[in-house]
């Protein structure tokens, strides 16, 4: 997790963050890629939860209008 940035009024609050997350598959294919998330949560009876289950965004190639999946933030 990188870039995290997380903005409140005491009652809400939205965090915006970049995620890089590589692996391997069963067939041994390997597979990288890095994207943003949203996250709203919500102050109820003094604990923060989720109010919104994640927005997930992945950075646009404007040349090809496709998404980059390697793009670094």
């Amino acid at each position: 997790m990188s870039d995290l940035s997380v903005t409140t009024d005491g009652h809400l609050a939205f965090a915006h963050y970049i995620l890089h997350i590589a692996g391997v598959a069963k067939d041994g294919s390997k597979a990288e890629m890095n994207f943003r998330l949203t996250d709203c949560l919500q102050k109820t009876k003094g604990k923060w939860l989720i109010a919104h289950d994640e927005h997930v965004s992945f950075p646009v190639d404007l040349t090809t209008g496709k998404a980059d999946l390697l793009s670094k933030p």
